[in-house]
């Protein structure tokens, strides 16, 4: 019988750092694909904007 964690002689399991690097790799493709659908998609509303100066500001010398 064979223990968990162990590889038979014919086809083995894959290593731990191949196994993490493969689900790392598979991770960052998904979040590049949601970045770049985000691109492409998705269009901002736009929107009036507006900042109040101080009369202090506006009419103080330099």
């Amino acid at each position: 019988m064979m223990e968990r964690g162990q590889a038979s002689a014919k086809g083995g399991s894959m290593p731990s750092l191949f196994r993490f690097l493969f689900v790392l790799g598979i991770l960052f493709t998904m979040g590049w694909g949601t970045m770049i659908a985000l691109v492409y998609l998705y269009e901002p509303k736009p929107r009036e904007m507006s900042v109040s100066i101080a009369p202090q500001k506006l009419n103080s010398p330099r």
